[in-house]
């Protein structure tokens, strides 16, 4: 019989979504939760069994996932999580704030009320989820919320290129999560955004954006203090 983890794959299966597209979704986010920390060894035949696949889908998603150096391969010795390297997460925050910035600035003015409103539910939902303590859904809704700021300002496409960009950043992100308060900060942060959008300041809420994205590496710098075996050695 099928694992738990294998139904919602054999579910979108029959839909017919694509398999290794699934497979990959699915061991990048084990990866960025941390429930595959880095060295974990990664078996194509245990995974594929898990999840109720053949070994082709897993071993593509394990190529695809070296690619945004979240794996590592090593001839003879299998694969591996790899781990959270500090200058890829440089890198990664240098593209986000790149892109989401600019999205803003050029596209910002044509953000119209419904696409405020939809901005101000997000926040909403991200309070009720920082209430509940629930920082797995809460790291998902702000996905969304930024996925929605660049919709709004007619750059969803991009939206691709900062996910792929971030996988490290993700790691590090997900981490900072639970610690008293962050949630509740971040969430301020986006409301500073929305607000200065809503006024049709741009100017504004590119600002507060930047500011927002370079938190991260405050974060990030602390997290490797406090857990630096998640972290490659220099």
């Amino acid at each position: 019989m099928p694992s738990p983890s294998s139904q919602p794959l054999l579910t979108a299966r029959v839909r017919g979504e694509n398999t290794r597209r699934l497979v990959h979704t699915w061991l990048r986010r084990q990866i960025i939760d941390l429930e595959l920390p880095p060295g974990a060894p990664l078996s194509e035949a245990e995974i594929g069994a898990r999840l109720g696949v053949s070994r082709t889908p897993v071993r593509e998603s394990l190529i695809l996932l070296a690619e945004e150096g979240l794996v590592e391969v090593f001839p003879q010795r299998g694969s591996f999580v790899g781990p959270i390297r500090y200058e890829d997460v440089v890198a990664a925050q240098f593209v986000r704030e790149a892109i989401e910035c600019s999205s803003l600035q050029l596209g910002g003015a044509q953000a119209g009320e419904g696409d405020v409103a939809t901005l101000r539910a997000i926040i909403v939902r991200q309070h009720e989820a920082d209430r509940a303590g629930d920082d797995g859904a809460f790291f998902d809704l702000d996905e969304e919320f930024h996925q929605q700021l660049m919709r709004a300002c007619g750059h969803e496409p991009a939206w691709r290129i900062v996910a792929s960009a971030k996988a490290q950043m993700d790691r590090a992100r997900r981490l900072s999560l639970p610690e008293g308060g962050k949630m509740t900060d971040l969430i301020e942060q986006h409301g500073a955004v929305v607000d200065a959008l809503a006024a049709g300041d741009v100017e504004g809420a590119v600002a507060r954006l930047r500011e927002h994205l370079r938190v991260v590496l405050q974060d990030i710098a602390h997290i490797q203090r406090e857990r630096p075996e998640l972290f490659a050695q220099v």
